[in-house]
């Protein structure tokens, strides 16, 4: 999905939304309640702003649920790269939803960091985090970047596996600030 629209770029500006997006491009179809208990956050919440979402095309009905009384949801459209999002020539517009994502990522590992010594001995052991500064060209950070999402998309399929836990993943292929 390709977004250029400002005003349905800026329905993005919430945290919960970022979330919802991931997660129903996960385990689509999903309700408001189902979102909640994976999230940790209220069905009311999420519901609304699943409203939200639907109102600017993000995600669409899919349907009642299994009990039939609750309404599912999933990703309107579903393209390879998900989305993505074109500010057009607003780049005050552009660096604000970049740095939702970034805060809404960074206040998420913060907070994995503060209850880390909460969870199990195998998943501390399985996850962390990687950094490194590398000399690239253009051409390679965006091999980089490209190497990553196919690397993401292959675990995509294990989405129904009964023993699996939700994992959030953030990478960032971003240079320095070297002048040229």
């Amino acid at each position: 999905m390709h977004v250029t629209d400002p005003q349905a770029i800026r329905a993005l500006a919430h945290p919960l939304r970022l979330d919802l997006l991931g997660l129903l491009g996960t385990i689509s179809p999903a309700t408001a309640a189902q979102c909640g208990r994976i999230l940790g956050v209220p069905q009311a919440n999420c519901s609304f702003h699943l409203r939200q979402l639907a109102k600017y095309g993000y995600v669409e009905d899919a349907g009642p649920g299994e009990d039939r009384r609750e309404r599912q949801w999933r990703i309107a459209v579903k393209t390879p790269d998900r989305l993505r999002i074109d500010p057009g020539s607003d780049r005050l517009l552009g660096q604000q939803i970049a740095n939702v994502v970034v805060d809404h990522e960074m206040a998420a590992i913060r907070a994995y960091v503060d209850r880390e010594q909460d969870e199990s001995p195998e998943w501390r052991d399985g996850l962390g985090m990687a950094t490194a500064v590398l000399k690239l060209t253009a051409e390679q950070a965006a091999d980089l970047a490209t190497k990553w999402r196919t690397l993401l998309a292959s675990y995509e399929t294990d989405a129904d596996k009964p023993d699996g836990r939700h994992v959030r993943v953030f990478v960032s292929v971003t240079p320095l600030g070297e002048a040229q």
